[in-house]
């Protein structure tokens, strides 16, 4: 029997078995061993060959198996994110998993009006503030591709936006080598200084490859200065199955690898042990549509699938996704979907996983359905803890004195149900469990209407820790140089 206070067995999900994982792990490599990638970048091109790769027709890349065993040795097994403050609050390791809201949304539904338009810069802010005020978001991304703001230098005021209304850890875009860099001396202001933020970063750059095997100089540009400047970094590549990829999902896996382990690669070249978060995107190119499904079950099946190979082969912390929709509106397809998405996540042991509160395939962002998903990750972890086992939980007192009570007597109004009901139950905040009467009297309100008027609360009431004076001064200050 389990004894008081002993860990809890947690339910776990897995899709591939030792081999399967194994045979697309060798198929990734072979693909890098034997037809090879076009590395666009003269630094990472030079790093490579000297590394004892292959170079032939001045950029095409063939990469040696033990080139990339030596990089997956060399990267971190976990590593940790902090929030704004330097409190540890993300440790990506193991299975433990932690969710957030995705980025460049062309669109947003409108919170008073419900109405879908551009999104525009202060729809960052509102994105930011209610993450920082939801108990089960972890961290943030823009949520928007802002249409106010000039264009050359949209993700610096995207950055800026984000860190003026969060404490939490955020996941940031940039273009080129010149943004990221102002992104960074923007971070560093904000942690007091770069040695502070290599000790305790609060930021995780996301760039993408190019699938089909193609890695253009400014992604690489960004990979390199992250490595160089031990900020944690993500490299997924588009490989979407039907699209930028073979149709099959384990051919899609087989390449979107690969593509990370060129990433991998030439990161750990550029700076040994710097933090890499590992995982493609391979999603399906939906063939009545040609859009990329975010609430497709095949996206899920990869994502558990790469868990899987994360504890078989690689022991790096990995990316996922989950908590979006195809759905143009917050309805039960985006319920059902983002439910999908979001257990199928934990329970796969994915690590940091993004894009919660998407609509219409990623191009739509909503504050509601973020706050919706808020209350389907705290029940998908109620779930994923298990059942607890132990001499207070199996309750052989209580059942004893009411069973050998008075007749009628229930553990309703027994001292064990209200010292334990509180973690012994998942208690929701905006899933409805009244009775019809009383629901028909509070407004007979719908989960849409809920979550409209959580946001709405949060984004009036919620505080978020204030940034020092000068900080925000030296904030504007790189927002607006030229």
């Amino acid at each position: 029997m389990e004894s008081s206070g002993a860990a809890t067995f947690q339910p776990r999900l897995r899709v591939l078995s030792r081999d399967q994982a194994h045979a697309i792990h060798l198929a990734a490599l072979e693909i890098l061993d034997k037809i090879g990638f076009k590395m666009e970048h003269a630094g990472a091109l030079s790093m490579l060959a000297d590394a004892g790769a292959r170079v032939s027709d001045g950029d095409w890349v063939r990469l040696p198996p033990s080139v990339v065993e030596k990089a997956v040795a060399w990267a971190p097994g976990q590593f940790s994110l902090y929030d704004q403050q330097g409190n540890e609050a993300m440790c990506l390791a193991d299975g433990r998993s932690y969710y957030g809201t995705g980025s460049d949304a062309t669109f947003t539904i409108d919170l008073e009006t419900g109405q879908r338009r551009r999104t525009v810069l202060s729809d960052v802010a509102n994105f930011a503030r209610l993450v920082d005020g939801l108990e089960n978001m972890d961290f943030a991304m823009s949520m928007a591709n802002p249409e106010d703001v000039p264009i050359e230098s949209i993700y610096v005021y995207v950055f800026a936006e984000m860190v003026k209304n969060i404490n939490k850890p955020v996941v940031f875009i940039a273009d080129s080598g010149r943004d990221i860099a102002r992104i960074h001396e923007i971070a560093c202001h904000v942690a007091g200084g770069e040695q502070n933020l290599r000790r305790k970063p609060f930021l995780l750059n996301y760039s993408e490859a190019i699938s089909p095997l193609r890695f253009p100089a400014n992604v690489m540009d960004k990979l390199i200065f992250c490595a160089q400047h031990g900020v944690p970094i993500c490299l997924p590549s588009g490989s979407n199955a039907g699209g930028g990829a073979p149709v099959t999902l384990a051919g899609a896996m087989a390449m979107g690898i690969a593509e990370n382990l060129v990433g991998l690669t030439v990161h750990q070249l550029a700076g040994r042990g710097a933090p890499f978060l590992f995982g493609p995107n391979v999603s399906v190119l939906d063939m009545k549509s040609t859009v990329v499904s975010y609430g497709c079950p095949e996206w899920s099946l990869s994502q558990a699938a790469l868990a899987d190979m994360r504890d078989e082969i690689y022991g790096l912390p990995v990316w996922a996704y989950a908590g979006a929709s195809d759905a143009k509106v917050m309805d039960a397809q985006a319920g059902a979907e983002a439910m999908f998405s979001i257990i199928t996540g934990m329970l796969s042991g994915a690590n940091l996983i993004h894009d919660v509160g998407f609509l219409e395939y990623g191009s739509t962002s909503s504050l509601e359905m973020v706050t919706m998903a808020d209350e389907l990750v705290a029940m998908s972890r109620f779930f994923a803890r298990g059942i607890p086992v132990n001499k207070d939980t199996l309750a052989l007192e209580a059942i004893e004195r009411v069973g050998r009570g008075a007749p009628g007597s229930i553990f309703l109004m027994d001292d064990h149900t209200f010292e334990h009901f509180m973690e012994a139950q998942f208690l929701p905040g905006l899933l409805d469990r009244s009775r019809y009467d009383a629901w028909k009297e509070a407004g007979s309100t719908d989960l849409y209407r809920r979550c409209n008027a959580e946001a709405r609360r949060i984004l009036s009431e919620h505080q978020v820790a204030a940034k020092p004076g000068e900080v925000l001064e030296q904030i504007e200050r790189i927002v607006q140089a030229k």
